[in-house]
């Protein structure tokens, strides 16, 4: 069964980042982003997320 935010999810396994690390990039509570996950992000959250995730992975090359 596919959960919602596949992609996602797997973007964060990939880049062995933390879902609160996302989160507090984002500027929300781990809990808050869990809750996102679970069904799919509009446009706008997914935009924030996926920002959140390359400046944490642009960290990684430093």
């Amino acid at each position: 069964m596919q959960k919602a935010n596949d992609d996602i999810r797997a973007m964060i396994a990939q880049h062995r980042l933390r879902q609160w690390e996302v989160a507090d990039v984002v500027g929300i509570s781990d809990s808050r982003f869990t809750v996102w996950l679970r069904t799919p992000l509009n446009d706008d959250r997914k935009k924030r997320v996926l920002a959140a995730i390359k400046q944490l992975t642009s960290k990684e090359t430093v």
